[in-house]
């Protein structure tokens, strides 16, 4: 029996929707916010909240699993900035909001932030 999976597939192969959402999550880890497609932003939500998780640990293992997704630089700045703001929150990291229609395409676009 087909089971359902989780997650959006977002028209995207398995690697170029890891790709996609490894360069979303660093451009929100360098500029704190980042305007994209609603979809997206809900994925992206999930993917970095966990990664800031395993942020707050700060330790050698940590940076060494956060490395696999970032440059060097989003890292130093996630474990070094990001993760100790959140030390007493329990999770909840990224804010989305809704931001209208795009004129182009009509799709549904959303501003994430770090909060």
């Amino acid at each position: 029996m087909k089971k359902l999976q989780k997650g959006r597939k977002l028209h995207r192969e398995r690697d170029q929707r890891k790709a996609l959402l490894k360069t979303m999550s660093t451009s929100l880890i360098l500029k704190g916010k980042i305007k994209t497609t609603q979809a997206k932003a809900k994925e992206l939500s999930k993917f970095i909240e966990k990664k800031i998780t395993k942020a707050k640990k700060g330790d050698l293992a940590a940076r060494r699993y956060l490395a696999q997704f970032f440059s060097a630089q989003a890292v130093k700045k996630l474990v070094g900035e990001i993760a100790p703001k959140y030390i007493e929150r329990k999770g909840g990291y990224t804010r989305v909001i809704k931001a209208g229609q795009r004129k182009s395409d009509s799709s549904q676009m959303a501003i994430i932030e770090l909060v």
